[in-house]
């Protein structure tokens, strides 16, 4: 039978001349997956250039009709008559989240290291113990960890209420488990010898952890660090049940004050939420190549 030449074949033939079934199902799998992450990030970065009639009209609109700044100029503009302080969430959350994270990151590496490395009795049934804890939801911690944590204040002195340091505390609560369970699996996969042969030539624990163990163990720092700020950038319950003063609010909570507000404003929400996603895609993309090592190397060698 003579086979059609290119001409004659119709745009079908083509594709299954150039393509097997197999790269055309998978090509349009992939291309699904990409619509269904990518299009609700495009709506709502295009929707904070919108005006509220293009936003809430019985027909969609996909391409807004110009670059409107109204939602932004909303948000950090104090001559606005509706001006949101948004700045100011900004450096709120900022003020708990790289805290949350640094700490969250030594205190992992110190037990993680001790897991990992020291001997004594008990260990797994520690480790799968914290592990345990974050299995648990956080609105079934956050009533013992609230009452614990107003304790403490009565009898130190200080308010639990309005209180940023004290919700770095109840971040570290829900982060530091996971931090621990992924960095002792990374430390597992570090030789040793290497460590070994350093206390040898006469170097103490903490100089083999700070020249040997920390330089290694560069991805599952930045996995870690990465999630952590993630989680506190992020977090809305505990925030919103520590935090009752307008001036401290974090951004999660701000853009829900301004969602339920009585004049309904969602080109303003969407400007809010872009603004508070950006960082964290780009912080995604630059760090991608650590993010990606540190977690296949902590859980497959692990």
């Amino acid at each position: 039978m003579a086979t059609k030449s290119p001409e004659r074949m119709n745009i079908i033939d083509q594709m299954a001349h150039l393509f097997s079934l197999r790269q055309i199902v998978f090509a349009i799998v992939l291309t699904f997956f990409l619509v269904s992450i990518l299009f609700p990030f495009y709506w709502m970065v295009s929707s904070s250039f919108k005006t509220r009639a293009e936003i809430g009209g019985r027909t969609a609109v996909y391409v807004p009709e110009g670059l409107r700044m109204e939602a932004f100029q909303e948000l950090f503009d104090p001559n606005h008559p509706s001006y949101q302080e948004f700045g100011k969430n900004i450096i709120n959350t900022l003020s708990v989240s790289i805290p949350t994270t640094i700490v969250a990151v030594i205190l992992s590496v110190l037990g993680a290291y001790a897991i990992a490395r020291l001997r004594f009795r008990g260990k797994n049934v520690l480790l799968n113990s914290i592990l345990l804890v974050y299995l648990f939801p956080g609105v079934l911690l956050i009533i013992p960890l609230f009452a614990m944590l107003a304790q403490i204040g009565t009898q130190v002195g200080f308010e639990v209420q309005d209180n940023l340091a004290v919700l770095v505390v109840t971040y570290l609560a829900q982060t530091l488990p996971v931090a621990l369970y992924m960095l002792t699996n990374y430390f597992r996969t570090i030789p040793d010898e290497i460590e070994q042969a350093a206390l040898i030539d006469g170097a103490s624990r903490f100089e083999v952890i700070w020249r040997i163990t920390l330089p290694l163990a560069i991805p599952a720092l930045v996995s870690v660090g990465i999630y952590t700020f993630m989680i506190a950038w992020n977090e809305f319950l505990y925030a919103f049940v520590f935090l009752n003063n307008g001036d401290l609010f974090t951004m999660p909570i701000k853009i829900n004050t301004i969602f339920n507000d009585p004049t309904p404003r969602p080109n303003v929400v969407m400007a809010a939420s872009t603004i508070m996603t950006i960082p964290i895609v780009m912080l995604f993309l630059v760090l991608e190549r650590y993010l990606a090592e540190g977690l296949t190397a902590g859980g497959v060698k692990g």
